[in-house]
């Protein structure tokens, strides 16, 4: 599935690898052989894609996770399936508590790290995740999600050949309780509307792959829409008959955001793994 095909339809969100903007002849190498930028070689780039850090180099995985980018305000991950973004109940070890260690063991802190969750994926969902490394960043970051202009893509793959381009307005009511989310009519105490437009990248047979953009942030939103228009997510238990054994096809594969001192766009993407259902689709 090639950057272009997946993300051609979002204005001004094109991805691209660094070596192919105007900034490739500053890149340079450390002693490790790998490239790092300055911070004024950042501010020349316009996408970055899986950058090392400005810097000395960086772990490529701790504890099942993927660090995709790192400066003194950010950390941008991949979240792996199933573990939850922070602790819950269960007692699992959690996304944000993980990083700290991360950050505890590379830096040899002693004290208390401080690191801000802006946003969160479902637990059973992987993908792209940024964690603010300071208060200030934090402030910026969790502002940017306010207004919309942190923005992410998901990919999912669906059951059923649905329209090639669609928008779903609906209001969901959360119930606390049991942690699920419903359809409801507009008029409901406490239901909020929701908003996500996707396009139909591919179908093959009785699915389709979709990318999935949402103007809004409500929990569960992307699962519980997409069963409700008659596409249940492949392998999701709780809204889409999933079956035991099946992980959800649902990934945060992309994210744009204003670095918050620098005020560069940035602009992330990891694919899914190439496991069943990703692999019936084409990834080249």
């Amino acid at each position: 599935l090639s950057h272009q095909r997946v993300y051609d339809r979002i204005p001004g969100q094109r991805i691209g690898e660094y070596d192919r903007y105007d900034g490739h002849k500053t890149l340079r190498r450390n002693d490790n052989g790998r490239r790092n930028l300055s911070a004024r070689e950042l501010r020349r780039c316009s996408s970055v894609r899986n950058l090392r850090p400005m810097g000395e180099p960086m772990m490529d995985t701790w504890r099942g996770v993927r660090i995709v980018y790192e400066d003194n305000h950010l950390l941008v991950v991949v979240k792996p399936p199933n573990m939850p973004t922070q602790a819950d109940q269960s007692g699992d070890e959690d996304l944000q508590n993980a990083m700290k260690s991360y950050l505890a063991n590379r830096y040899q802190k002693r004290g208390a790290v401080y690191l801000g969750l802006v946003h969160r994926l479902d637990r059973p969902v992987g993908g792209l995740v940024v964690l603010a490394r300071t208060s200030k960043a934090a402030e910026r970051l969790s502002s940017q999600v306010r207004q919309k202009t942190l923005s992410r893509v998901y990919l999912t793959v669906v059951r059923g050949c649905t329209p090639e381009h669609a928008e779903l307005r609906d209001y969901l009511l959360k119930d606390e309780r049991t942690n699920t989310v419903k359809t409801v009519e507009p008029d409901t105490p406490g239901g909020k509307e929701a908003i996500l437009a996707y396009d139909r990248i591919s179908a093959q047979g009785k699915f389709s792959l979709l990318k999935v953009k949402l103007f809004t942030g409500r929990s569960h939103q992307i699962r519980v829409q997409l069963s409700h228009a008659g596409f249940p997510i492949w392998g999701d238990a709780r809204y889409g008959q999933g079956k035991p054994g099946e992980q959800i096809a649902l990934w945060g594969a992309y994210m744009g955001l204003v670095h918050p001192t620098l005020k560069n766009e940035m602009h992330f993407e990891a694919l899914p793994p190439a496991a069943d259902p990703w692999s019936r689709f084409r990834m080249d």
